[in-house]
């Protein structure tokens, strides 16, 4: 790049005189592109200040923008750029560079704006000090504008309990006036005529937010914002000066006021002042007082200096204006040259602590009351009854000397001695409960308080020791906790106190849960009483706490429900060699009045590794579900508890409750075996089954939800659903011609059920179905039972013309006597000697004798369950009467069956 200073590049003069006319004193230069070349006029180095060798480096440095704005900018385009220059150090020039584009580079010129810069720095300097000392100053300074708040100061906002001063801005200024004093407000403005004009100091309500409202003094100030006439506002929170002389106005209604006679008197004790709680409490007016020694107003001798030398303050005996005396507190100080005489009335405190001590007497809780020095400065008769001590032996004495124990024995030392934790930390101890030795040996259990009498001057304090003696509450507790947590028939743990020691020992080791439920123990309680019943459970409660170690818990649950809690258990074999010792101690013989009684046990076990993640409630829950395991298959057994046993269960519960909810929503349906002559291969019968489509699982057997319903009270409500269905349907089959008879089976609780005969007549006679038509199965271990209410049932039936069978036979105990007995209809042998037709000889025997034991008694005989031709060809052989099986016919909805016989 070359300069030159004498020869600046041609120019347009009418681009330089444009430029030009832009500035006061400048300096022209030009810049070519082609050649990087800088050319300038005179005047560079005096506006720099810098040597004429330097000006080329400085102003190339100073320009270099403008040359990386130029290459991308429009021809003829405006560029301008102000950029400071270190002149010298310490000093800085601001030169300010406009240029226009050319073809071939920049034509400029260049002026010293240091001065506008210096003037803008002063400006913005003052505009700063101004800003902090309106933001940090302790007034409230807000300015508002067309009645809207554009500007308030930290002060103020934090007086209004907003965040941010932002958060008041734009809200209107009676916002937080008092409505009493807009008016007052918007005068002062009204006043405000000149820029600048000022209001003298007056006083305003401000309200806030919270509803508070604060006494402010007001200044107005009129100004501008943003151009705009506007009012600046400086308050000052006048509510400490306010509180002053609020307070001084209080201290002089105080003396006027006060239940203290407040005295005045000269040097020589002459009363100088006399305020109404001194007329009435000497019964002098205070025109009379006023004058005379103070002595001769107060019935005794008083000479405030005496007072003073004495310390101030003396207990005296005074006497009013009427003779009546008076115990008075006097304290005295000097003042203005006399003194200031409070003379307090305690006559009546006086009389209320004889009347306290007198109370205190005679109070059942023991008082002590503690000096200083930590030594007993007084006893009640309580704590002599207590403790054992007579109050003359106490005094004197200090707390330690009675050996004091905690709930969990141990001794405590000094320091725990409730006076002493008062005396040190100063906060009372309420309702400590510990034991106390007597002198006697003996130990009494008591409630402990203790409290400073001035809890302001701890060091200074006496101490008030009170207790109770709770140790025959305390024994009425431990009962009362014992019962919470125990049965109170076994005295076994109770179903808390098992859950609560499971939980407290789950994750830490292994423990195995044993659930025992008493099998035919409802025998024993229905048949033989409640008191027989109770006392077998206790004795089936000891025989289970005998025989597990002391280490372990054996608990009642309820009714005949024991639980056993086995800790530490080394494994299955511990587990299960422990369960048959339980098992033996319980089938034992029980003798209870001379009965010898047997029970078993049906015992779930769930055994928790350390870490298994199960509570308390899920292993004793898990426990029973694997007891009822045992129970169902079989009774007097035991299993262990595995995750698919719980499935298979919850599986069950919900089915039960999924069954309900079909029996209410009517989701079950009947099907309908055929039952055929042997001799003339018609169907005379169907046998009208119940079937339940699941919308999750589907089709579920029989099998599965009859033996839901017979444990539940489902049983009646299926029962009764399947009469109803199936004899309207059949009564339907016979009035279109098709003479078949129903066949439905019935379960013992519904023998059992009262209403069942009257629901079978009424299902008859709102169908119309003859009775003749209807066979009632019932089980042959169902009709052996001993129940009068199944032998009434089977009569009524009877009664009635409804025809009954015997089903599944040969598997009960039923004799041919017990047939006749019965008056029974049909037969029905069990498919499991069917089956055997065929391929065992003993089969065809049995069916053989059942066929004819049958025909004797005059029975028609069916068989159930025919699954090929050659039992039904060898049943035909043997003279069955009837007989129903898949290879005959399999269940199915009526539409389908008699639209296959159709």
């Amino acid at each position: 790049m070359e300069a030159n200073a004498d020869r600046p590049a041609p120019v347009d003069h009418e681009q330089v005189i444009d430029l030009a006319l832009s500035a006061d004193r400048a300096v022209v230069w030009a810049l070519d592109f082609e050649d990087d070349k800088l050319t300038w006029h005179d005047g560079f180095q005096d506006l720099l200040g810098a040597p004429a060798e330097r000006v080329e480096a400085i102003v190339t440095e100073l320009i270099e923008p403008l040359k990386t704005a130029a290459r991308t900018a429009d021809l003829w385009q405006d560029l301008d750029l102000e950029r400071p220059y270190r002149s010298a150090p310490g000093h800085y020039r601001w030169i300010r560079f406009r240029a226009r584009t050319t073809k071939n580079g920049l034509l400029g010129i260049a002026t010293d704006v240091t001065d506008r810069h210096d003037e803008r720095r002063e400006l913005a300097d003052l505009a700063d000090r101004y800003r902090l000392l309106v933001e940090l100053s302790p007034d409230l300074i807000g300015v508002h504008q067309d009645g809207v708040l554009v500007y308030a100061n930290p002060m103020l906002a934090r007086f209004a309990g907003a965040t941010t001063s932002a958060d008041l801005l734009g809200k209107p200024i009676t916002d937080f006036v008092a409505d009493e004093s807009i008016p007052e407000m918007l005068d002062r403005i009204a006043s405000l005529t000149d820029p600048g004009a000022s209001t003298e100091p007056s006083e305003a309500i401000l309200t806030f937010t919270d509803g508070t409202k604060v006494p402010m003094e007001v200044v107005s100030v009129r100004t501008t914002w943003e151009g705009t006439t506007a009012y600046q506002v400086i308050l000052r929170d006048l509510s400490a000066q306010k509180a002053a002389q609020s307070s001084l106005r209080y201290q002089a209604a105080l003396v006027e006021h006060v239940s203290d006679a407040i005295i005045g008197t000269d040097a020589d004790g002459r009363v100088t002042s006399w305020n109404p709680a001194a007329e009435s409490i000497y019964g002098l007016p205070r025109a009379v007082a006023r004058g005379r020694r103070v002595g001769e107003l107060v019935g005794a001798p008083l000479e405030p200096a005496e007072i003073l030398r004495a310390g101030g303050v003396i207990q005296a005996s005074h006497r009013a204006s009427d003779g009546s005396a008076l115990e008075v507190r006097v304290s005295a100080a000097e003042m203005n040259g006399g003194y200031v005489l409070v003379c307090a009335d305690e006559t009546a405190r006086r009389q209320a602590e004889r009347q306290y001590s007198t109370v205190v007497a005679s109070l059942d809780e023991g008082v002590l009351v503690i000096g200083p020095d930590g030594m007993v400065i007084s006893a009640n008769p309580a704590a002599e009854r207590i403790l054992g001590v007579p109050e003359a032996a106490m005094k004197g004495s200090a707390p330690r000397e009675w050996p004091l124990y905690d709930e969990a024995g141990n001794r405590l030392s000094p320091s725990q001695y409730p006076s002493a934790q008062v005396r040190r930390t100063g906060v009372p101890q309420v309702g400590r409960v510990m034991r106390a030795q007597r002198r006697d040996g003996r130990t009494v259990w008591v409630s402990m308080s203790c409290r400073a009498m001035h809890p302001e001057n701890i060091s200074a304090s006496s101490f008030v020791l009170s207790f109770s003696d709770i140790t025959e509450r305390r024994a009425i507790g431990e009962r009362l906790e014992h019962d919470a947590t125990h049965d109170p028939l076994t005295g076994l743990a109770n179903r808390t106190l098992v859950l609560d020691r499971l939980t407290g020992v789950l994750g830490e080791t292994r423990i195995a849960v044993l659930f025992i439920d008493l099998d035919k123990f409802k025998v024993i309680n229905d048949s033989l009483g409640h008191t027989v019943g109770d006392r077998v459970l206790r004795i089936a409660g000891e025989r289970l706490r005998r025989a597990v170690r002391g280490s372990d818990l054996v608990g009642r649950l309820g009714g005949d429900e024991f639980v056993v809690l086995a800790f530490d258990t080394p494994g299955p074999s511990s587990v299960k060699a422990l369960t048959e010792h339980l098992r033996e101690s319980l089938t034992r013989p029980i003798t209870v009045d001379g009965r010898r009684l047997h029970v078993d046990a049906s015992i779930g076990i769930v055994v928790a590794e350390p870490g298994d993640e199960r509570g308390a409630d899920d292993l004793v829950r898990d426990a029973d579900v694997a007891m009822y395991q045992a129970k169902t298959l079989g009774r007097g057994r035991f299993e262990f508890f595995d995750v698919q046993l719980r499935e298979r269960v919850q599986r069950r519960l919900r089915l039960e409750q999924d069954l309900r909810d079909a029996v209410r929503l009517d989701k079950l349906w009947a099907a309908y075996q055929p039952v055929v002559d042997l001799r003339s291969n018609r169907t005379v019968a169907v046998e009208g089954l119940l079937r339940w489509t699941h919308p999750a699982h589907g089709a579920v057997s029989p099998t599965e939800f009859i033996p839901l319903a017979e444990e539940s009270d489902l049983i009646n409500l299926l029962g009764t659903y399947v009469l109803k269905e199936t004899t309207r349907e059949l009564a339907k089959r016979r009035a279109e011609g098709i003479e078949v008879d129903l066949k439905i089976n019935l379960s013992t609780r519904q023998l059992d059920d009262p209403g069942f005969v009257s629901a079978v007549a009424e299902a008859l006679e709102q169908t119309g179905l003859p009775p003749k038509a209807l066979c009632l199965e019932i089980t042959e271990s169902a009709l052996m039972r001993d129940s009068h209410a199944a032998d009434d049932a089977l009569s009524a039936l009877r009664g009635i013309g409804v025809r009954l069978a015997i089903d599944d036979f040969g598997t009960g105990y039923s004799s041919l006597a017990q047939l006749q007995r019965l008056t029974l209809d049909t037969l029905k042998i069990d498919r499991s000697f069917v089956t055997g037709l065929g391929t065992s000889s003993d089969a065809a025997a049995i069916v053989t004798s059942i066929i004819a034991m049958a025909h004797a008694v005059e029975l028609t005989v069916v068989a159930e369950g025919v699954e090929n031709a050659t039992q039904l060809e060898l049943l035909r052989d043997l003279g069955c009467d009837q007989a129903q099986g898949f290879y005959l016919g399999k269940p199915l909805p009526a539409e389908e069956l008699w639209g296959i016989e159709e």
